[in-house]
């Protein structure tokens, strides 16, 4: 963390004294704090995390990087910055106008956005350390688990709502610190929705069942998709499933550091417009995954980054047929310097249960 903590330094906008961390995924990601609430200030010389009483007691046992400090009745942005010496104080965009509004009134210390420093902040995020893949690594086996066990239990009758339930019940019992998202647990008609929310549809047979879910640990997301049928499946079916599991498939072998995003796009959305279905293939072939559950580089068509290793970036192609059906295969995992490292163990291959 202390390495993080001086590439913050290193990327304070040249015209500031300091910046203001008040977005909350990142300041879990530099206090190494889950659900940790108040300001983190980072001055050239030095980093500052200001938090209230219910964490003060865990901030001050675990953050040895930074100096902690009580958020207390008097104890501002403002005040801090002025304790430090800071004249002008880069503000992330995260900040409500109100707010700037209110920091510039109190007096001779200039607090103005500045969106290169929040984009300098997502480029450090962008390359994982060792301890965050280790925890993606952790909540991927979570995930995993609860694939394995709803297989068992899916069955004509069960609701999408149950089904979801059913998930989030048993990551959170086997380890995990909550949902990395909204679980999506979808059936039927409603698998055409790439972002479906469940419903009380009840499975049917025949149905395609496609689950969009994760896991957290200490912060980081897991990001897994699976599309599986139930009972009896047609053939038109099981030409669109192998269609996106080859576009899938092909995409993973490929990815490796120097890669451009764009071109892993191009890998799985070749695979689905050979075969004619490229209009219902309606979003991007992945997306970074850590403290937040989208995060960079994007692979899509208009992405212009470049795969570093340290990215951990899924690969979920899908198509989607409206009113009748969809179908979406995800995985994630991490660019090393061999290639790319899969996280998600579940099986891919078509499960009719």
């Amino acid at each position: 963390m202390i390495n993080t903590i001086s590439k913050v330094k290193n990327i304070i906008p040249e015209d500031f004294d300091g910046v203001l961390i008040t977005n909350p995924s990142d300041l879990t990601y530099l206090s190494d704090m889950v659900g940790v609430e108040g300001f983190i200030l980072v001055t050239r010389e030095k980093a500052f995390l200001y938090t209230d009483g219910r964490y003060i007691e865990t901030a001050e046992k675990t953050v040895d990087f930074m100096e902690v400090s009580l958020l207390k009745r008097g104890v501002t942005p403002f005040t801090a910055s002025a304790d430090n010496k800071c004249k002008r104080v880069c503000c992330q965009g995260s900040i409500s106008a109100s707010q700037l509004s209110s920091l510039n009134d109190k007096g001779d210390i200039s607090f103005n956005i500045d969106a290169q420093f929040d984009a300098a902040l997502s480029q450090i995020r962008k390359v994982k350390g060792i301890r965050e893949i280790s925890r993606m690594k952790q909540a991927q086996e979570i995930t995993d688990l609860a694939f394995a066990h709803v297989l068992k239990i899916i069955n004509v009758g069960m609701s999408e709502r149950e089904l979801a339930a059913e998930l989030d019940y048993f990551m959170r019992k086997n380890g995990s610190d909550g949902i990395a998202f909204d679980t999506i647990a979808i059936s039927g008609e409603n698998t055409s929705l790439p972002h479906g929310i469940p419903t009380d549809r009840k499975i049917e047979n025949g149905d395609f069942v496609t689950m969009d879910f994760g896991a957290t640990v200490k912060g980081v997301k897991s990001d897994m998709t699976r599309t599986v049928a139930v009972g009896s499946i047609d053939t038109h079916k099981k030409e669109i499933y192998n269609i996106v599991l080859k576009a899938q498939t092909e995409t993973l072998k490929a990815l490796k550091a120097g890669m451009s995003c764009k071109d892993a796009d191009g890998i799985a959305r070749g695979v689905i417009e050979k075969d004619g279905y490229g209009e219902y293939f309606t979003h991007s072939t992945g997306h970074g995954v850590g403290f937040d559950i989208h995060e960079l580089p994007n692979l899509s068509p208009a992405s212009t980054d470049i795969l570093r290793v340290g990215n951990v970036v899924t690969v979920e192609p899908g198509i989607y047929l409206p009113g009748e059906f969809g179908v979406r295969i995800e995985d994630y995992g991490v660019i090393t310097e061999n290639g790319f490292e899969n996280f998600t163990k579940s099986p891919k291959e078509l499960i009719v249960l």
